[in-house]
């Protein structure tokens, strides 16, 4: 039979290894943003933002301009995520110190958000809207499954190391919990 005392440690870790979840999928989301536009959109060309859609070809100097505006908005959305993200972990991190962070929880996190940011680009961006496909020509829908694929890969490595570290318990394992050690509770007061 548990305490009240032990459950409430035990929430109050659990609240401590999850609260970098939040941040580290926004990170994911807005890095996972930012590769595929600095990638496919600007060092390969392969597509814009609205590339596909009806009369914004990025063949014609009018096309290009709007593909290029609206790739810009696309990096000022992924910058916000990012800076979110940023601000929630420096949050984070200085509510509950510096002591235990685990990057293996942090980096999981991340790769579930860059799994998240691929699957819904992929599906409303290449298959529903079909504003733009990864690579268009004779092999496009290889090109936008294997985007899929990709945040299908991201999100199952995601999954196996960011509950895995805070399932497994103790100091080392959870990311943003703070040692015993240095609770203010259950020691006596040095002055």
């Amino acid at each position: 039979m548990t305490t009240t005392a032990e459950r409430s440690h035990s929430r109050a870790r659990r609240d401590h290894s999850d609260g970098i979840a939040v941040p580290a999928m926004l990170l994911g989301v807005g890095l996972g943003g930012f590769l595929d536009g600095i990638v496919l959109h600007q060092i390969l060309q392969w597509h814009h933002m609205v590339s596909a859609a009806e009369g914004y070809a990025a063949t014609t100097v009018q096309g290009l301009e709007v593909n290029t505006r609206w790739d810009g908005v696309f990096h000022l959305v992924t910058y916000l995520f990012v800076l979110a993200g940023l601000i929630l972990l420096w949050n984070r991190r200085q509510s509950v110190g510096a002591d235990a962070r685990s990057w293996r929880s942090a980096l999981g996190w991340a790769l579930l958000g860059w799994g998240v940011f691929n699957l819904i680009e992929g599906v409303v961006n290449h298959h529903l809207l079909e504003i733009h496909h990864v690579r268009p020509g004779p092999h496009q829908l290889a090109y936008d499954l294997g985007f899929l694929a990709l945040g299908a890969s991201l999100l199952f490595v995601g999954g196996l190391l960011a509950p895995r570290s805070s399932r497994r318990g103790g100091r080392n394992s959870t990311n943003l919990e703070v040692p015993a050690r240095s609770r203010s509770f259950g020691r006596a007061d040095p002055g």
